[in-house]
């Protein structure tokens, strides 16, 4: 998709963050924006942003986890603007701590948005992506969905979800010949917009803006990327998890300081 001129994009988590910083970069791309985000207030504000930087932005609250909302958004969306040439779904929650000392309706809650919502948005708008003459489908996963995070168990299971949907769906999209939609997965590290406040990145690397993930990201969609890696210790993490015996691997990471990374973990 590489004019992305007159496309029109469905953003999840749109109000701030990975989301906004996605729109106000697909915005000056000649991209009309559709915000979703359950916060209201932030909704507003990140549509002023948009527009007042000269692009057209609209703003829908919805709960990602309320399938009935999801088919009311659908219906909205198609009242009021028309079909959605790319949606990405970026929504998404963190839950840090050790297992057992983590309730169990906030490991629900987790799986709720970051994988069932992802999936259920998916299955409400893929149609529009199909029926287009071109379509792109974005999911926002995680480093984490390569390998295991303690501290975070059920937050890297629900990315390592994401990313098993995302191939699966686009090998499909492949083989029902529907070869002009692309499916691209987002696989940052930690990203600085306040989620991971206490979190720590592995040893020589640093918190990505979602600036810098939202220009990758972009990029990506232009030419069609698989993935989305970064920074350069995510691009090497699927290689050496695949040539190298577990308890090395296992041994690497810790060095990495990889699996101590989520332990103070304070994010909202």
């Amino acid at each position: 998709m590489q004019d992305l001129q007159s496309k029109r994009a469905l953003i999840t988590g749109g109000a701030q963050g990975i989301g906004l910083a996605l729109a106000l970069r697909l915005s000056a791309e000649g991209v009309e924006i559709l915000l979703v985000d359950i916060d209201l207030e932030a909704l507003e504000v990140a549509a002023d942003r948009i527009s007042s930087a000269g692009g057209l932005a609209r703003t829908y609250r919805t709960d990602i986890t309320d399938l009935s909302a999801i088919g009311a958004l659908r219906d909205r969306v198609h009242d009021e603007a028309g079909s959605v040439d790319i949606l990405v779904n970026n929504a998404g929650i963190v839950c840090g701590g050790a297992f057992l000392d983590v309730p169990m309706n906030s490991h629900i809650q987790t799986y709720n948005v970051n994988t069932l919502g992802l999936v259920a948005m998916t299955h409400a708008f893929l149609p529009d992506l199909i029926a287009g003459p071109e379509g792109h489908l974005v999911n926002v996963s995680s480093a984490s969905g390569f390998i295991g995070l303690p501290f975070g168990s059920t937050y890297a299971s629900s990315k390592w979800a994401v990313i098993g949907f995302s191939e699966s769906i686009r090998l499909e999209l492949d083989m029902m010949d529907n070869r002009h939609v692309a499916v691209t997965t987002v696989c940052p590290s930690y990203v600085s917009t306040g989620l991971f406040e206490g979190a720590k990145p592995p040893r020589a690397t640093k918190f990505v803006t979602p600036e810098k993930l939202s220009r990758l990201t972009v990029d990506a969609i232009k030419h069609n990327r698989r993935f989305v890696l970064t920074p350069w210790i995510v691009k090497v993490t699927p290689l050496l998890k695949g040539i190298l015996p577990r308890r090395m691997f296992d041994s690497v990471t810790d060095l990495l300081g990889a699996n101590q990374s989520m332990q103070n973990w304070t994010g909202r």
